[in-house]
């Protein structure tokens, strides 16, 4: 405590300077600067003539102000005088705006403003302080209001007390903590409460009666505790809830104002008059606390108690509402003891982790005591020397006296209601105390006072620091003290282990275990506790649980070969690292058991192994046993030396090669065996592949004959030179490496080299793989010549990779090359569609014979024959009408024509004549009946002009040909109702002129033979299709056409054969016979009434009297039988295109095969040879 001697009337304000470094005294007319680390008065401050009770400084300390009551100003700045007495001032602690209150209103002034803002008040105002912010004023009155106001003066909040004017407001103080959530206000008035109250006006909270008046209300610096002074000649200490805690000075009068040190917990208060008149007092918050196991219990804001569970963390706080003054904790059991009375809590459950607790026990009555002590069933009561047993309904059952002073108590357990105590007097007596029994034990008695004591987990080991700071651990049977240790202030005990112990002291952490020396770390504090590999450390007023690996004394026990000590103190608490060297080593002492549980399923696994194939080969040599435990060790050198002297040479060569130290093993090589040789040259390869020397690794993988490995890596790195010499140095009888190489070859593009090493394989399906995936087709094809097994191997692909790149044509062949119809025909039909569609009408055409044709060729197999014949002849007839119908397309949509009228006007006829029922999509009559009409006027057909307009006036015409089409409606009716005679066809079999409307399509009305048309201009030629009698074949026909005799002179005679399906005009040669006429010739102009069609059947004598050069034949493939035309105009020449079969005039032939290079229906190119 630090007294300022100050011989005054009256100390009637005082003030610290922010930094906490002076003291400024209103003391009379006169204020007084101390400084606050000695109480030295600085200097007087002087100048005014009367009365300073009001000091305030600003809060960066470079302003200091007084009131003088007589000029009723503000000193140091010189502000305007108010017209009343000023009552207080403050300072804002941000802006350094200044607040001056009087009897009747207050003023605002800041350094920036020269004139100050006055604001009338509705009463005298006798106190005000700022927010944290400075936001907000808050002013005080005589009236019992309480007014906040913002920094501009206008008022926010209106607070009236209940007292009102009986209830001055006499003093303020807003919370300075910046760690509230809200700014709070302490008002004391003098209806002798206390209340708090938010920035909004709202109380927290009821008021809390004080029983005096109060003069000063100040907050510590942050804002945990209150400072009261008043009327009962005190300062009170209070919680910021407003909970009394003690009285932190006493008077003999009144206590005008207090105030605590910036920082610090330095108070400093004065009276109203007399000597002495300034204290400055120190308050010590001593620590409370109580420690079992993993619970720590701590006094928190001197009312609340908070359990810490050390382990999991968690924690929980038990508010008290008034002072702590003693906390003992042991198991589930919390005592807490308060001014007037002793709580007794318990756990909710068993639950070792449970951190909820209840009220057990009130004891309500006020005890003295040093230290408090629960049990399960009991409170201990410590006073000087005496010790007193309550139960928990507060009746006493035991006492005992001691010798001297107790310095130390500690719950040692036991069974409930009968639980131990040990008890350390400062004579140095150590007693163990039941709490059933009314003697105390004497378990031993030294020299010097016992500071602290703990026993060990099994009782038979206790160690004591006492005031000498030595640790001191003695046997408890025979009072035989085992070893000492200096600079010690706390001991604990390990719960987990009866020879390991930790003390502190001197700054350092200090770890014994049995009797080795002192494992030490930097550690601040007192050990409190000691659990497994946790040490519980009390610093200053809080607790730490500490992680303290046991490595350190592990090792001790290993280096004196005790393994299972060892192993204990492992289980504590240490690394990953001395886990498995307290494994190794216990596996070199050849102590399995304690080697099992640290080695971990691997290592376990390889000593049971080892075992296991010792106990089956008999083996007792342990040697071999430590060899290889030492490789596993990484102790190779004695690993092999162990191997060496135990005859088993081969391990230690393997031990080497697998560790690629192959210097060393080729010191255990034996004399020139070629299989060890070659095992580690591979090994020695594997070492150089894995360090990243790949050609080093090739070559040695040559040498040892491992060409896979080789290959291997050669393909990975792309080195083709070397794959191309292995194979080549290859024998072909290696077909895995020399596959390998073929593979990795036509990975990295060279499928030369590639094909070279499968033909030295000789395999052929691979080569021909080759040539597909690399689209090498030529020479796939060379070989499918040579080997027609690999057909479908090369066409299939080759059809497919035609298709993908749009030449479907070719596709379409392939496939069919290949045998796959199915593929091919779906290739055509695909075609067709997209040719319609695209009104590419000339190739749809193409594209159906094409169909035919594979349509036929299908029909070889019996089982689908008559289908396939169905489907042949389908697609033959919309050939033959979508070539026809391209160039009436072509007239109707390209501005010029290609085509002649003669050839249009006979296109259209044959196209109207042809069509079915049902048109073919992509055809349109429109077209064909508009070309019809328009050519058919131009040549003068008007009679069948007129007949296709009226037959356009029942469809639906495009707009484009509306106009054209009802001009020439309109315009045929002024022509004559006539056909030039020059158009009409004539049938070269019966010579009758045919109508140009046919209503029996292309026939002859008479004879019902078909008409044959040019493929071109489809003119009607002179041809006349006949039949072979029957039992002639296709070769004989041939074989006699090509004699060409003479025709001897005959009589031919014409026999008629009828039957229910045909009629049959057949050739009779006569013996008698006698004239020059053709016998085919003669028999054609024979007029038939009949109104089926008769073929021309012709007799062997026939077919020898015709020329060669006047027949054509279609020599279809099976199952079709030939067909045979005669020619009636021989001068007249026709040519048949061998592929198609179909007929041209052999000029119109010429042409069109000179324009476009090939037939104009099949697209067969001129050099191609025939079918």
């Amino acid at each position: 405590m630090i007294e300022w001697a100050v011989v005054v009337w009256s100390i009637n304000d005082i003030a610290f300077k922010p930094d906490g470094t002076q003291l400024i005294l209103a003391a009379g007319s006169r204020l007084l600067v101390y400084d606050t680390s000695d109480g030295t008065l600085l200097q007087p401050l002087k100048g005014h003539k009367d009365t300073v009770y009001c000091v305030a400084y600003a809060k960066d300390g470079k302003r200091l102000l007084w009131v003088s009551i007589l000029y009723n100003i503000i000193y140091s700045c010189l502000l305007p005088r108010h017209n009343d007495a000023i009552q207080c001032v403050s300072y804002n602690p941000i802006t350094h705006q200044l607040a001056s209150c009087s009897s009747s209103d207050f003023g605002l002034w800041s350094p920036e403003q020269k004139s100050v803002s006055k604001h009338k008040s509705s009463s005298k105002i006798i106190c005000c302080s700022w927010t944290n912010d400075g936001q907000y004023l808050a002013l005080g009155m005589f009236n019992g209001i309480i007014s906040i106001r913002n920094k501009n003066g206008e008022e926010k909040v209106k607070i009236e007390r209940p007292g009102g004017s009986l209830s001055p407001i006499w003093s303020i103080c807003w919370n300075p903590s910046r760690e509230e959530r809200n700014d709070i206000l302490a008002v004391a008035d003098w209806g002798q409460k206390v209340s708090f109250y938010q920035l909004s006006g709202k109380q927290i909270g009821k008021d809390r009666a004080l029983n005096f008046d109060p003069c000063c209300i100040s907050y510590f610096t942050k804002g945990e505790y209150i400072l009261l002074g008043g009327s009962d000649k005190q300062v009170s200490l209070f919680t910021k809830d407003g909970v009394r805690l003690g009285t932190v000075g006493e008077q003999n009068s009144w206590v005008w104002t207090c105030q605590a040190k910036p920082d610090s917990n330095y108070v400093t208060f004065s009276r109203e008059l007399g000597i002495d008149s300034s204290l400055t007092p120190q308050l010590i918050f001593s620590t409370v606390h109580g420690l079992y196991k993993d619970r720590y219990a701590y006094r928190d804001s001197m009312t609340d108690v908070i359990v810490q569970h050390l382990i999991t963390e968690q924690k929980v706080r038990i508010k008290c509402k008034e002072l702590v003054k003693k906390i003992a904790i042991y198991r589930n059991r919390l005592a807490i003891q308060l001014p007037e009375k002793i709580l007794i809590y318990e756990l909710y459950s068993e639950d070792l982790s449970d951190m909820h607790y209840r009220v057990k026990e009130k004891i309500i009555k006020k005890f003295e005591c040093n230290l408090l002590v629960v049990c399960a069933n009991h409170i201990i009561l410590c006073q000087e020397k005496r010790l007193q047993c309550l139960s928990f309904s507060g009746v006493k059952e035991r006492e005992w006296q001691m010798e001297s002073l107790i310095r130390y108590i500690k719950v040692i357990g036991g069974p409930p209601g009968r639980e131990g105590l040990l008890v350390g007097l400062k004579n140095g007596q150590i007693l163990k105390i039941f709490v059933d029994n009314l003697f105390a034990i004497v378990l031993l008695k030294q020299a010097t006072a016992v500071r602290c004591l703990d026993m060990s987990a099994s009782r038979k080991k206790l160690a004591v620091v006492d005031e000498n700071d030595t640790c001191l651990v003695y046997d408890i049977d025979t009072k035989e003290l085992l070893f000492q240790e200096p600079n010690a202030n706390s001991v604990a005990w390990n719960t987990q282990c009866e020879d390991m112990l930790c003390f502190s002291g001197g700054g350092y952490l200090n770890i014994k275990a049995s009797t080795f020396p002192v494992h030490r770390q930097k550690l601040q504090g007192f050990v409190v506790g000691y659990n497994g590999s946790k040490i519980f450390c009390l610093h200053v007023f809080s607790i730490s649980a500490v992680e303290v690996p046991q490595s350190a004394p592990m090792y001790h026990y290993l280096d004196r070969k005790l393994f299972k000590e060892a192993h204990q103190i492992a289980c504590l608490g240490v690394t990953d690292t001395d886990w498995r060297e307290l494994a190794m080593e216990a596996l070199e002492g050849l102590d399995f058991e304690t080697a099992k549980k640290p080695a971990g399923a691997g290592v376990w696994s390889l000593v049971g192994s080892l075992k296991k194939e010792r106990k089956k080969r008999g083996e007792t040599n342990n040697d071999l046993f430590l060899a290889d435990v030492f490789s596993y060790q990484g102790k190779f050198h004695e690993a092999a030396k162990l191997y060496k002297r135990s005859g088993h040479e081969n391990l230690a060569l393997e031990m080497y090669t697998d560790l690629c130290m192959f210097e060393y093993a080729k010191d255990f090589l034996g004399s020139g065996d070629p299989k060890e040789t070659k095992m580690l040259i591979t090994k020695q390869a594997d070492w150089a592949r894995n360090i990243k020397e790949p050609k080093a690794a090739v070559e040695m993988y040559i040498s040892a004959g491992e060409h896979v490995k080789a290959i291997e890596i050669c393909g990975d790195h792309g080195w083709v030179d070397m794959l191309i010499d292995i194979a080549r140095k290859l024998d072909k009888a290696e077909c895995e490496p020399l596959l390998l190489c073929a593979t990795y070859l036509k990975k990295l593009d060279s499928p030369g080299y590639a094909a070279e090493t499968y033909l030295k394989m000789g395999d052929l399906k691979s080569l021909v793989q080759l040539h597909v995936e690399t689209q090498r087709w030529d020479e796939a094809f060379a070989l499918g010549e040579k080997h027609p097994e690999f057909k479908d191997d090369i066409y299939v692909p080759y059809a497919q990779w035609l298709a993908e790149n749009d030449r479907f044509e070719e596709a379409q062949k392939a496939f069919h090359k290949a045998g796959r119809q199915r593929e091919a025909v779906q290739v055509l039909e695909q075609l067709t569609n997209n040719a319609v569609a695209e009104s590419r009408f000339n190739d749809a055409a193409y594209y159906y014979w094409m169909l035919s044709m594979q349509c036929l060729d299908i029909a070889q197999d019996p089982a689908q024959k008559d289908t396939m014949l169905g489907k042949f002849y389908h697609f033959q007839r919309l050939a033959e009408l979508y070539h026809g119908y391209h160039a009436i397309h072509r007239h109707t949509e390209d501005p010029f024509s290609v085509h002649r009228p003669e050839t249009l006007f006979n296109i259209s006829r044959f196209l109207l004549h042809s069509l079915p029922k049902d048109t073919p999509s992509g055809i349109s009559k429109v077209k064909i009946l508009f070309t019809l009409a328009k050519q058919s006027k131009a040549l003068g057909a008007y009679r069948l002009a007129r007949h296709a307009y009226d037959k356009l006036r029942g469809l639906y015409i495009p707009a484009r040909f509306q106009k054209s089409i009802e001009l020439g409606t309109l315009t045929i009716r002024a022509k004559p109702f006539h056909d030039s005679e020059e158009l009409v066809p004539l049938c070269y079999r019966c010579s009758t002129n045919n109508p140009l409307l046919n209503n029996l399509g292309n026939v002859c009305i008479n004879c019902r033979q078909p008409f044959i048309f040019s493929a071109s201009s489809y003119d009607v030629l002179h041809l006349v299709e006949f039949y072979l009698e029957e039992g002639i074949t296709d070769e004989e026909a041939i074989s006699l056409i090509d004699l060409e005799v003479l025709r001897p002179k005959r009589d031919d005679r014409q026999l008629e054969i009828a039957n229910n399906s045909s009629q049959i005009l057949r050739l009779v040669e006569t013996k008698d016979s006698i004239g020059d006429e053709d016998p085919f010739t003669a028999k054609l102009s024979f007029e038939q009434g009949g109104s089926e069609f008769v073929p021309v059947v012709v007799s062997r004598l026939v077919l020898r009297s015709m020329s060669r050069r006047d027949v054509l034949i279609k020599r279809w493939p099976p199952p079709l039988r030939w067909q045979y035309f005669r020619s009636l105009l021989p001068d007249a020449s026709i040519t048949m295109c061998p592929s198609c079969f179909q007929m041209f005039h052999s000029e119109d032939y010429e042409l069109l095969v000179l324009q476009h290079g090939c037939c104009p229906y099949c697209r067969r190119c001129k050099d191609d040879p025939g079918p």
